[in-house]
């Protein structure tokens, strides 16, 4: 399956990044990790082990903002990498298939 994919600069990707830097110290963004669950997996982790991850990756066309960025457990933000929304899906769809999940 083909899906959308938009080349973005680096500079507008260092933008971004930028901005992810300032909503991580937002009373905002600690209160979304006081919850303590990853946004993928729904396990329960420390706040210490909840990473930043944008739903549609900044490398896709993702903005830092509110509605994009949500927590994740490391394993899951290190496997969704630059995946959308529906490429994720997919994958835990073949890994459920597979019995790997």
């Amino acid at each position: 399956m083909d899906y959308f994919n938009v080349e973005q600069d680096e500079a507008s990707i260092n933008v971004e990044r930028h901005k992810a830097r300032e909503l991580r110290q937002s009373q905002w963004w600690k209160r979304q990790l006081a919850k303590g669950c990853c946004y993928y997996c729904r396990k329960s982790s420390p706040p210490s082990a909840l990473t930043m991850d944008h739903i549609v990756p900044l490398i896709r066309g993702g903005k830092t903002k509110k509605g994009n960025v949500v927590t994740a457990c490391k394993e899951c933000n290190n496997q969704k990498k630059y995946l959308l929304p529906l490429e994720w899906n997919d994958y835990l769809e073949s890994l459920n298939e597979n019995g790997d999940r």
